[in-house]
């Protein structure tokens, strides 16, 4: 009978060992994937087609135009917007007079001096694609027609800031592929 318990007992403990050998190894399925996430910020910058614009000569009743074109050159959608820095001059005031308009809008329309006073002038919204992503922007310059040798030898120069600012963030930009889509969750 003894003979008959070492029978059932060895294949029992082997049993029992490879067993707790399974369970102690973790034995089990898996599966892994990876993933990345970049990150790249816009660009906001631009460009004008001019960076003066000079007129000589201008006599009584005279008006000169010229313009200058700004282009966004960057990869974000921004508002341009246009103010004078500087402005001084010795003519007559406000016997030279200065006007400036974009696309029908007039932005300023006083005397040549005192554009500096006007502050921030907005002029358009640029995009980043299509014809939208161009604003031009008319200097209008008419010296009075009633003027007399008072304004004869005289000079004025005004400086100017173009100024790109992107637009505020948005946050319904859409997650290349969603969370959930990432784990398989919903499937």
């Amino acid at each position: 009978m003894a003979a008959n318990r070492r029978k059932i007992l060895v294949p029992l403990a082997t049993l029992t060992v490879a067993g707790a050998v399974a369970v102690g190894s973790g034995a089990s399925f898996t599966s892994t994937t990876a993933s990345t996430t970049s990150v790249s910020s816009g660009i906001v910058s631009h460009s004008n087609d001019r960076t003066a614009l000079d007129i000589t000569n201008i006599q009584h009743g005279d008006t000169i135009t010229g313009s200058v074109t700004v282009t966004n050159t960057g990869t974000l959608e921004s508002d341009l917007t246009l103010q004078a820095t500087a402005a001084d001059g010795t003519f007559v005031n406000p016997d030279l007079n200065l006007q400036l308009v974009s696309g029908g809008t007039t932005l300023y329309n006083g005397p040549f001096q005192d554009v500096e006073t006007k502050g921030i002038m907005p002029v358009a919204r640029l995009a980043v694609d299509g014809a939208a992503e161009k604003a031009t922007v008319q200097f209008i310059v008419t010296l009075k027609e009633t003027t007399d040798n008072s304004n004869e030898n005289k000079t004025a120069s005004a400086s100017f800031t173009w100024v790109t600012t992107q637009l505020e963030g948005d946050s319904t930009i859409p997650f290349v592929g969603t969370f959930t889509d990432a784990l398989g969750i919903g499937r």
